[in-house]
């Protein structure tokens, strides 16, 4: 559905982007991250044709985006960064426009509007011209559009920014439904996103793809993998010392507080078991104590990092 092969940009001197390879099949919603000029939007933007790569290729469908750039991206629906549009204009309006842009005509052309107003819940700001629109509701008039013609692909630069957690929530439902049925790649650097609704997840800084693999398979990359948390109601200056003493324990992390350690060892349940024993056995009383999976920023970091370095 949408293959890029060596892709790559370069701005004078500066290599945004180099040797970029991706296949990505129906049904996948892959996140696309990395830090701030990572080359996340300079990758869109070669794969939606509105930047020429220097070399390499990129497919959407099987239509190359230079030799047929007008059927590449009627295969494509793409929400850009910021959400651009014309302030002037009601998102009704808008909507409509856009619809007869893409050659969405008749009954048809009404019924993808309400279809699109419905599943974004728009009808609140339909007569309200879109300068006058909170960012949410700005962000949700440009993924309505970029749904609009029902595309097989879609593109999205922060689906989310700007969305408070009740209508996060409700995109990521709405990403979720859709992506039976479609190939999705979502620009992200909220990474509970990538957990949220991912099914696999590319990393690259510099331009370059550094990491390439599903949600799960990057967090067993984090050094918090199989590690325990415990929090006491009161510090005890005994505890790191004690707990890193338990067997299979790397080490023993304690927080500001003194009342939360976070235990790096080598099985999350049995080093929980363990914690919890030596807690009975110290008297220490516990307001909480959980294992934990990996965590994401943590693997985001170290692979960024050792890019940068």
């Amino acid at each position: 559905m949408l293959v890029t092969e060596a892709l790559t940009k370069r701005f004078a001197t500066l290599t945004a982007v180099q040797d970029l390879t991706l296949r990505v099949e129906p049904g996948e919603v892959l996140g696309f991250l990395g830090p701030n000029g990572a080359g996340k939007s300079t990758t869109m933007k070669m794969i939606t044709g509105f930047l020429a790569p220097t070399s390499g290729t990129a497919n959407v469908c099987g239509h190359d985006v230079i030799r047929e750039p007008a059927a590449a991206r009627r295969k494509l629906g793409y929400l850009p960064e910021g959400a651009p549009a014309w302030g002037e204009m009601v998102p009704a309006a808008f909507l409509r426009f856009m619809a007869d842009i893409r050659g969405v005509k008749g009954a048809e052309r009404a019924r993808r509007i309400d279809a699109v107003v419905d599943q974004l819940q728009l009808a609140s700001v339909l007569q309200q011209p879109i300068a006058t629109l909170s960012k949410g509701f700005k962000r949700r008039v440009g993924l309505a559009q970029a749904l609009l013609h029902d595309p097989p692909v879609l593109i999205m630069d922060e689906p989310t920014d700007g969305l408070d957690p009740n209508q996060k929530h409700h995109v990521r439902s709405l990403i979720r439904e859709i992506a039976a049925e479609k190939t999705i790649v979502i620009s992200t650097h909220i990474l509970e996103e990538v957990e949220s609704v991912c099914t696999r997840a590319v990393i690259i800084s510099g331009g370059h793809l550094l990491a390439d693999d599903t949600p799960a398979g990057l967090l067993t990359r984090s050094r918090y993998r199989d590690a325990v948390q415990v929090t006491l109601r009161e510090p005890d200056t005994s505890a790191r010392e004690a707990l890193a003493a338990l067997p299979g324990v790397r080490d023993v992390e304690i927080a500001a507080d003194g009342q939360t350690l976070t235990v790096l060892g080598e099985d999350g349940l049995a080093t929980a078991t363990r914690v919890r024993e030596l807690c009975s056995e110290r008297g220490w009383r516990v307001e909480a104590l959980r294992a934990e999976g990996g965590r994401l920023d943590d693997v985001f970091r170290d692979i960024t990092r050792s890019e940068a370095a």
